[in-house]
């Protein structure tokens, strides 16, 4: 019998040592040795609490047993109240993990993914550490790497084979991009162009479109697109743009076959009260950021009433269709309260001073909009995520599903710990603890398989999956924050001190244990590294 311990000191200093940063986007490094242990002939996670995914009650004491990457077995390891059975199968040559006291949940999938870029992040593997740090094991980049399908397609390669330390990598792309993955057709800009983009980005290995609904994409465009897709069974996912919506909002855009509306945008222009598009100020230019997301929380109040007939009958109407709500609340959190963004405990450990300045304000950087930030602006926010919120959670109670996105790297969110975040805003929005585990782990599963006419392998701790699963030391039905990297701070009665507890203790993706601690430990490194050399 093995136990699985911490990451040495020797593979921490290893990933210290790592080539400073250069100028451009890296390549992802390959894993370090050390970084990430088997996969096993036999793994035994001894004495957890399982928390299924499907939306069932936890149970324990259990043990899981992992053959290769796979479920192979979930026993029994006693009776709640009594001291765990000593000796229990199977034993010999086997690989344990102690998790007594803890808590194994499906691993999470980030539906709404980036990487870096040049500026801000250009080593992808401090956004993958950050991710499976927090127990996201499998995520949809839309698109990872911007233009670059190739980057992508690599990556998502190389984490199948586990030579990277990422998550499982779905590739979605926008139209027209891959031109680094052999796309020669040039710019979208008829729908005939949509269909050959969509028939190549097949061919390529790609798994899904993102639609912007602005620029060169006009509605028949993504109507075409869309139809490509369904036929050749690519998922599609659509940020509803501003520019375009009066012709193509979320009702359209979800009969025209669409699966996911991410954000908010497309909701709230089909639900207009007295209009057809938002009343904004005749000075009004989306181009410029400030406007552009300081006016959009105002339509809170030209919509139709929440639980109003005609409330009703959208949610209905997107819910006959099946599309997907990937709400990604977290992303936007900062214009309500950006002084709790910007002080989060995290960035002081975990943020690279270059993420700093891109999210400084500033006119260029995308989301950087906070140069003159008020609190009638923060109000109207809070308004807009009022029924936002129940618009989300009226559609999950009524049957629709909604998955958990994070949309890292932008607006004073990190990666993995605005993927937590995610959690806590929807339990806000009115989902039970439980119903948020399942919109983050079974929901994204399905969502990212349905397309492609498959049953998911992942999202559930049940027998024959495959081993990708999240091992937290705290019940995080009882508080969501015990899942962010940094833990939460509770006062121990004992010695009326205030301890940090909680954090992911181990993620485990295919089979391969990873040491939660020891990532977070190498990210920090290489935060200390770059504020060293600025």
């Amino acid at each position: 019998m093995r136990r699985i311990r911490q990451l040495g000191i020797a593979a921490i200093m290893a990933l210290i040592a790592a080539p400073a940063l250069a100028a451009g986007m890296l390549p992802t490094p390959a894993r370090p040795a050390g970084e990430g242990a088997g996969p096993y002939p036999t793994l035994v996670i001894r004495g957890a609490t399982i928390i299924t995914g499907n939306g069932g009650p936890p149970f324990g004491p259990a043990d899981i047993v992992i053959k290769g990457n796979r479920i192979a077995e979930i026993r029994s390891a006693g009776t709640p109240g009594l001291p765990l059975r000593e000796r229990r199968p199977p034993q010999g040559d086997v690989t344990e993990i102690d998790a007594t006291g803890m808590y194994v949940m499906p691993g999470f999938v980030d539906m709404h993914g980036h990487s870096g870029d040049p500026d801000k992040a250009p080593d992808p593997g401090y956004p993958y550490r950050l991710w499976l740090a927090h127990g996201v094991t499998t995520i949809r980049g839309v698109p990872l790497f911007g233009d670059d399908a190739a980057h992508a397609l690599d990556d998502k390669r190389r984490s199948a084979a586990g030579t990277i330390t990422a998550p499982h990598i779905f590739v979605y792309q926008t139209l027209g991009s891959g031109a680094s993955a052999g796309w020669s057709g040039g710019r979208v800009q008829t729908p005939e162009k949509a269909r050959e983009w969509v028939r190549w980005a097949a061919k390529a290995g790609i798994d899904g479109i993102k639609i912007f609904n602005r620029g060169d994409e006009t509605p028949a465009i993504d109507r075409a697109a869309l139809d490509e897709a369904k036929k050749l069974g690519l998922g599609t996912v659509a940020h509803l743009s501003q520019p375009n919506v009066a012709e193509f909002n979320a009702r359209d855009a979800a009969a025209a076959g669409l699966g996911t509306v991410t954000h908010f945008y497309g909701h709230f222009e089909a639900l207009l009260k007295d209009r057809r598009v938002q009343d904004t100020p005749v000075n009004y230019n989306f181009n410029d950021e400030q406007m552009r997301f300081g006016g959009i929380a105002d339509i809170w109040n030209q919509i139709h009433e929440p639980g109003g007939p005609e409330w009703v009958a959208y949610l209905q109407a997107q819910k006959a269709t099946g599309v997907t709500f990937d709400p990604t609340f977290n992303i936007y959190s900062a214009s309500r309260d950006l002084m709790r963004a910007k002080n989060a405990d995290w960035h002081a450990r975990y943020t690279l001073p270059s993420l700093t300045a891109f999210y400084e304000s500033n006119r260029e950087n995308h989301g950087s909009y906070f140069f003159d930030w008020t609190t009638a602006r923060e109000v109207s926010w809070r308004n807009f995520y009022g029924r936002y919120m129940r618009l989300v959670n009226d559609y999950k109670n009524m049957g629709g599903r909604v998955t958990t996105g994070s949309d890292p790297g932008f607006i004073w969110q990190l990666w993995g710990f605005n993927y937590i975040l995610e959690l806590e805003l929807l339990q806000e929005a009115g989902f039970a603890p439980l119903e948020v585990i399942t919109a983050a782990t079974t929901n994204g599963a399905t969502t990212l398989m349905e397309p492609k006419g498959q049953v998911p392998d992942f999202g559930l701790v049940r027998v024959g999956m495959r081993a990708d699963l999240v091992i937290a030391r705290e019940n995080p039905l009882q508080n969501f924050k015990t899942l962010y990297g940094t833990g939460f701070e509770r006062l121990n009665e004992a010695t009326q001190k205030t301890e940090r507890v909680g954090g992911v203790r181990w993620t485990i993706k295919d089979g391969v244990v990873f040491d939660a601690p020891a990532l977070l430990k190498a990210v920090e490194a290489q935060v200390t590294a770059a504020k060293a050399g600025q």
